[in-house]
């Protein structure tokens, strides 16, 4: 017998998120993972709400802020204004933020008015911390062997943008520099000034670029500190070297793994005055040959290192294609910080996840 193509919808109905959401959905350890972070940035966001207070604004919450935002790079969202439309219709987003069927979404605006207040308050670098924290607790850090390695984050600006910082140009036609010689001494971008002209590689072109840092944990892969800088070729061993102090121990030597850019003398004996071991990849090509010889190489630390320090790629393929980082949509190096630290909070978290369901005692 055929059924009715017919629609009737009560006058009443009482229903839960909780029940659209299945038990063995993936993104239920990470909310709840995530809340117990929240929960211990509670002091500070009651400051936050107290500045919005006394700045006149409504306050919104501020978890249900940030779980929006890590949304939003979990689930690939390209915009602030597409989120905001999931949020509204999406049953899972809105239990992931934490809103009820009946709640209003707020206006796309919020975003941006409350991003400079999460950076005045290091709100995403605490949630990131947190991740850290919880990863330790659970034991799933070494806290010995570490890998670092940087990346270039394409700015959200264009070759058209990138002006004579004398004004010279400023009455020439933004697309008519074909043949100029251009550097980041003579030129800036009038779109992001902090960016910088940048290439990794001779064969690639030089855009508005900032780097990404991270220092991940050898033993699962989890990142452990995280920085972005303006692009220049000395930013990946400099950064490099003030993350390695946050984790040195001066009663406990600790390893580092890196790539041939950070076999540089300066970079090598850096780490030792710090007690870390650069088991660094050798540069036979450089002038004066590699800082690294047989006194680092012979050791099996050495190798098991340069076989660790690999992974480090995954985090910045995951920030990439899934994440937001391969060219930000926002401007400024305080914003971009703030974006590619919220990336590597969100990765910490599916990584906890993946690690949850394959070892249950880590759950």
């Amino acid at each position: 017998m055929r059924g009715a193509d017919a629609y009737n919808e009560a006058l009443f109905s009482t229903v839960k998120l909780e029940e659209f959401v299945p038990q063995t959905h993936p993104l239920r350890p990470i909310r709840k993972w995530l809340n117990e972070a929240l929960a211990q940035m509670d002091a500070k966001f009651s400051a936050m709400v107290e500045a919005d207070v006394k700045g006149g604004r409504p306050s919104i919450a501020p978890e249900k802020l940030m779980r929006a935002m890590l949304l939003q790079v979990l689930y690939s969202v390209r915009s602030e204004r597409q989120l905001v439309e999931q949020i509204s219709y999406n049953l899972l987003f809105r239990w992931f933020v934490g809103l009820s069927i009946e709640d209003t979404v707020w206006a796309t605006a919020v975003f941006s008015k409350n991003r400079d207040r999460l950076i005045e308050f290091d709100a995403v670098t605490e949630l990131f911390n947190a991740t850290v924290e919880m990863a330790g607790s659970k034991g799933l850090l070494s806290g010995e062997h570490f890998s670092v390695e940087g990346t270039l984050i394409q700015a959200w600006a264009s070759h058209k943008s990138v002006r004579r910082k004398d004004g010279s140009d400023d009455n020439r036609p933004p697309e008519d520099w074909h043949g100029e010689k251009r550097s980041n001494d003579t030129h800036a971008s009038t779109s992001d000034p902090e960016s910088r002209l940048y290439r990794k590689s001779s064969a690639a072109p030089a855009l508005p670029s900032d780097l990404g840092h991270v220092l991940t944990d050898n033993r699962h892969g989890l990142v452990v500190n995280v920085q972005a800088s303006a692009a220049d070729g000395y930013a990946e061993r400099d950064v490099a070297q003030r993350m390695l102090s946050d984790v040195a121990k001066p009663d406990v030597r600790i390893t580092v793994g890196a790539d041939k850019g950070y076999d540089t003398r300066g970079f090598v004996k850096a780490c030792r005055t710090m007690n870390v071991t650069p088991h660094v990849a050798q540069n036979t090509k450089r002038t004066g040959g590699s800082a690294i010889d047989g006194r680092t190489t012979r050791h099996a630390g050495y190798a098991v290192s340069q076989r660790k320090r690999k992974r480090i790629e995954q985090c910045f393929g995951w920030g990439k294609t899934i994440g937001p980082i391969r060219q930000v949509m926002v401007q400024g190096l305080e914003k971009v910080d703030q974006l590619l630290t919220l990336t590597m909070a969100a990765y910490n978290l599916t990584r906890l996840r993946s690690l949850a369901a394959l070892r249950p005692q880590f759950a």
